[in-house]
């Protein structure tokens, strides 16, 4: 089993459509080990991160919001699973969008295992 560790990155998100920041590869499972979504604009953001899946192995899972319309203060980051984990499945799809068109830049730090 190779493991690989990666960042994926998207700037400047369109206002209010969902935006996909990264899919798991087939035959790989991904660990999230850090999430960073920063805000270049002069006014605060509210940013919204989902998380999208399939059914795997007869598990039923359904799309579910990561953070809602959180708040990121002008010219400021937020830092998001720090210290924790989170495991996505092959197909797994995080997606983000913000209420400010192209204010937002996003950063993902995975694992991902094959």
């Amino acid at each position: 089993m190779a493991n690989v560790f990666k960042v994926k990155t998207k700037s400047d998100l369109p206002s209010n459509a969902n935006t996909n920041i990264y899919t798991v590869p087939a035959s790989t499972t991904s660990i999230v080990l850090g999430m960073i979504l920063s805000n270049k604009s002069t006014a605060t953001i509210k940013a919204t991160v989902y998380l999208e899946t399939d059914t795997i192995d007869s598990e039923t899972n359904e799309t579910v919001a990561l953070m809602n319309e959180v708040a990121i203060p002008q010219n400021s980051s937020l830092e998001v699973f720090q210290g924790q984990k989170l495991v996505l499945q092959t197909t797994d799809i995080i997606k983000a969008k913000c209420d400010s068109n192209t204010s937002l830049d996003f950063a993902l730090s995975i694992l991902e295992m094959t």
